[in-house]
């Protein structure tokens, strides 16, 4: 991969990473299910009226859009809102790397390896040690809910596999049209109109910045330009630089919102990310140890 693709890969996962403290500011003038709503809202107009449907079917524009849009997105802002610190966020989220690898062999009887396997252990005691000492950054809610919304980024992974090769921005935006409904629902639910009206219309244009970044930057450029790298280069060459996620999240929170940096989350992240480095790796290499489906 020559230098510039690698500036690119950095540059995605610098918008990816830094993205968590942009939502922890937004949710201080927005709640989470309208914040999410107005961010896939945006993400589909005007783009739904300009591209095409892509060559796919309904099932999966359907799925992904739930999937990424209310079990990533709506779970992870709302979760944010009082549950976990962006730091820690940024950095548990990224265990959908391994909840992909099991949801693969359980539903399309992929295989798993024996390196899989080790690495699923290390990256969830990195998981249990934030449990143990989380205290006010990750209450045990908050943990359970970002393993969720992991896990949901995971079955989008499934989702787009499925999906054969199609223009990715016009999938993303078609996609988003089926996160909106559930959201906005959410939304209705557990915020309430008065509190939607309130803030729809009481919102500074700092909050509208960055549902506009929410939108164009994270979804479109940062997806966009994720997608262009797999179509040019093997998936086991550029999902590496996705552990770089973490490590700017993790900074940007320090930096911008002042998360305290103690020593045991730099032992949950060494962990988490020798977890996903290992599974990358034993990719590469070394015959199964598991075939089939687990169940």
């Amino acid at each position: 991969m020559p230098l510039k693709h690698q500036l690119l890969a950095v540059f995605v996962a610098l918008i990816w990473g830094t993205n968590f403290v942009f939502i922890e500011l937004g949710l201080n003038d927005l709640p989470p299910f309208l914040f999410a709503s107005l961010r896939f809202t945006f993400a589909a107009l005007p783009l739904v009226l300009i591209l095409p449907r892509p060559k796919t079917p309904w099932r999966y524009l359907i799925a992904y859009g739930f999937f990424i849009g209310f079990g990533q997105f709506g779970l992870l802002f709302w979760v944010m809102g009082s549950h976990i610190s962006p730091g820690l966020a940024s950095l548990v989220i990224q265990l959908q790397a391994v909840f992909t690898i099991l949801l693969a062999l359980i539903f399309f009887k992929e295989t798993i390896r024996w390196q899989q396997i080790i690495a699923l252990i290390i990256a969830f005691a990195g998981v249990l040690l934030i449990g143990i000492k989380g205290n006010n950054d990750a209450t045990f809610i908050g943990l359970v809910v970002i393993l969720v919304a992991a896990l949901s980024w995971a079955a989008g992974n499934i989702v787009v596999t499925r999906c054969g090769k199609v223009n990715i921005i016009a999938f993303l935006a078609w996609s988003s049209i089926f996160a909106v409904p559930p959201l906005v629902l959410m939304s209705y639910y557990y915020e309430g109109p008065v509190l939607i009206s309130e803030r729809l219309v009481s919102s500074p244009w700092h909050a509208w910045a960055i549902v506009l970044w929410q939108t164009l930057g994270n979804t479109l450029i940062g997806y966009g330009l994720w997608n262009l790298l797999l179509q040019r280069y093997a998936a086991a060459l550029v999902a590496p630089w996705a552990l770089l996620v973490p490590v700017f999240g993790m900074a940007a929170s320090s930096t911008f919102l002042d998360e305290s940096m103690p020593w045991w989350k730099w032992i949950a992240a060494a962990l988490i990310i020798a977890g996903l480095v290992i599974n990358l790796r034993s990719t590469q290499s070394s015959p199964p140890l598991i075939k089939g489906p687990l169940v």
